[in-house]
């Protein structure tokens, strides 16, 4: 079950949430939160000793980055309890989300019905009716299957998750100014110092210059091996973010490629998801002959 709260002010957020939580502790069902850092205190205040049984996350850090939050945030709760119901609260949109992420966002939340398919999780998203844009309430419309508010709670009638994937799923706008680099087996080595030179020129530090070098290589092998053989390699900064892109001319056909959750042995499936937990924020475009993955780190 994955249904929308929307609310409007702090007194229906709790309202909707915490009786939601306390419900699971009461039944014996694992809980866990995963919310903006504002709305984790006010649950954290009112749960008062409860919330020692609850898994609370800062969704602002488990979810910066919304393709992370699949494999990272739920299927990380709801596969530690494979055998048993699950309930879990999850918030990956909030006024704050920039305009580059929130198509990310709205994929995400319609994703979330295919990856648990067939699984007895209950997920409650909640939305800020008083402060997001109308345009977002019609998307989480069209992304759950049930709606609840302050009047109770109904059946969407709009509800079409495959349209919103398409519908999100368009070209990104090219960069007014970027460095370029055409890879393929021959010069993999200078792909990577490509990538972590731009990224430690742009102010990145150590750490996260080599995990843009390894997002990169990750990119770069995927295109080799399944994108026709190459892939140009593009950087730049915008917007306070370091992004590195790479278009091949293959075709994603799997919508929760990099978000299938995977055993530390395995060796293959792994490149997306790595992506995924690496970066501040992941975009992408697939077509028939055509993909390009963008991903954003914070400077």
């Amino acid at each position: 079950m994955h249904p929308a709260l929307f609310y409007r002010d702090a007194d229906e957020y709790l309202a909707g949430t915490v009786p939601f939580i306390r419900f699971s502790l009461a039944a014996d069902v694992p809980v866990a939160v995963s919310v903006p850092a504002a709305n984790l205190a006010l649950l954290r205040a009112e749960l008062g000793a409860d919330a020692e049984a609850v898994l609370l996350m800062d969704m602002g850090v488990a979810g910066r980055n919304p393709g992370r939050i699949i494999p990272g945030v739920l299927r990380a709760f709801a596969d530690t309890h494979p055998d048993q119901h699950v309930r879990i609260i999850g918030e990956p949109i909030w006024p704050n989300r920039s305009d580059h992420e929130y198509p990310a966002c709205a994929q995400h939340e319609a994703l979330i019905n295919l990856a648990f398919t067939g699984r007895d999780v209950t997920i409650l998203c909640p939305y800020d009716t008083q402060n997001l844009p109308p345009a977002v309430l019609t998307d989480a419309e069209m992304t759950h299957p049930l709606l609840i508010d302050s009047t109770g709670q109904r059946t969407s009638g709009a509800y079409d998750p495959e349209t919103i994937i398409a519908g999100y799923n368009q070209p990104l706008p090219e960069p007014v100014d970027a460095a370029d680099l055409t890879v393929d087996t021959t010069n993999l080595a200078q792909a990577r110092s490509f990538a972590r030179t731009h990224a430690r020129h742009a102010g990145l530090s150590p750490d996260r210059a080599a995990d843009v070098e390894l997002v990169v290589t990750e990119l770069v092998t995927n295109s080799i091996d399944h994108g026709g053989g190459s892939g140009t390699l593009r950087i730049w900064t915008v917007d306070g973010h370091f992004v590195c892109q790479v278009h091949d001319h293959g075709t994603l056909t799997d919508p929760l490629a990099g978000r299938h959750p995977v055993t530390p042995d395995a060796h293959r499936n792994r490149g997306l998801l790595l992506v995924n937990h690496l970066a501040d924020l992941v975009r992408l475009h697939t077509s028939p002959g055509d993909t390009t993955i963008r991903v954003h780190f914070r400077l």
